[in-house]
């Protein structure tokens, strides 16, 4: 008995309506006809309980019938317009609360595939753009090669013919010379860039230590600048008397040392002035090399730090990827650098944090 008269079916609830709907009738129309009026008051009064029980059978089958419907259409409809804002609020023990679980359940699965998939289609747009991003390097990056191989090229196919026909044992000497020189600057030249496409690309990581900054700027000073006899000029520095430590790629900081150095070098004034200069402050330590001589164009200093960018008025001539790899080190630590002319000369800059 307990079993049917239990609501969690939409056919037993039906029933159960029907049925009682039908019984309350019957009790009506028997108690009508029973009481002390007349015939037709009596009628009335039970088409007044009958249209009072339509009413009340109406409520029930809005409440347990239609109204569920609606909400699960309506849901159905937020759905096929992607909307998953709002779940469907079906409480009831039955086949409509089961779809409205089932369609709360399929809307959150739908809500999280799509989330996947716009990731996945982030993801995806980033690997293309960086596929692109990768064949315009490699092509950029061969024809630069093939420009600035051609020169070199040129040079060993005109000694090495030159060798062939020259009988004079001293000039066959000096063209080999040559010929190694230019090898050698070949192969300068095409390491520099593969270095500088790798940590461009991102292939090189940086690997960072704690290691005394003061010692090791003077340990690269002194191997370019004081132990070299031919130099012509004069050589200041103001460097802090105590250790100073910070946490970088030491290998990579020696790079950006080096290229500073020799390019200051190589640029300034005979009998200038070349000076180092090293500054602790607010837990910063400022790194200045400063060339006497003649100061950068305004609009040049920009494009000093572009690969390959070549200044025609300059007194030598390099493979312009020194000052780029300067640019790619720092920015890779998100240290700040930079250039500035100063009233007879120039002097290039960057900072970094200290550590205890």
């Amino acid at each position: 008995m307990k079993e049917q008269l239990s609501l969690h079916t939409v056919r037993k609830k039906i029933v159960i309506i029907s049925k009682i709907a039908g019984f309350a009738l019957i009790i009506s129309y028997v108690v009508s006809t029973r009481l002390p009026f007349g015939q037709n008051i009596s009628f009335l009064i039970w088409i007044g309980f009958v249209a009072l029980l339509i009413f009340i059978v109406d409520y029930l089958l809005g409440r347990f019938i239609s109204d569920p419907i609606s909400k699960i259409c309506e849901m159905a409809h937020r759905i096929a317009q992607l909307d998953f804002s709002a779940p469907c609020k079906i409480t009831s023990e039955d086949e409509f609360g089961d779809l409205a679980k089932n369609l709360n359940k399929m809307s959150e699965n739908l809500q999280l595939t799509l989330e996947k998939l716009k990731k996945a289609n982030i993801q995806l747009e980033k690997d293309v753009y960086q596929e692109r991003q990768l064949l315009k390097e490699r092509k950029e990056l061969a024809d630069r090669l093939s420009h600035e191989m051609k020169t070199p090229l040129g040079i060993i196919c005109a000694y090495a013919e030159g060798i062939q026909d020259e009988t004079d044992e001293e000039k066959k000497q000096k063209y080999c010379e040559i010929i190694v020189s230019e090898a050698e600057r070949m192969s300068t030249l095409i390491t520099t860039l593969l270095d500088l496409s790798a940590l461009e690309n991102g292939a090189v990581l940086l690997l960072p230590e704690r290691f005394d900054f003061v010692e090791f700027l003077e340990t690269i000073a002194g191997r370019l600048l004081i132990d070299m006899p031919e130099t012509d000029f004069e050589l200041q520095y103001e460097l802090p008397e105590h250790k100073i430590y910070v946490y970088t790629d030491k290998s990579r900081m020696e790079q950006v040392l080096n290229n500073l150095i020799i390019n200051a070098k190589r640029n300034v004034a005979s009998k200038g002035i070349l000076k180092l200069s090293l500054v602790e402050q607010n837990g910063k330590l400022y790194f200045s090399i400063f060339n006497q001589g003649t100061p950068i164009p305004q609009e040049k200093l920009a494009k000093i730090w572009e690969k390959f960018y070549r200044d025609k008025d300059a007194k030598y001539s390099g493979s312009g990827l020194g000052l780029a790899i300067v640019a790619q080190i720092l920015s890779m630590q998100n240290l700040e650098y930079g250039v500035k002319n100063i009233s007879d000369g120039v002097a290039f800059f960057f900072s970094i944090p200290t550590i205890k």
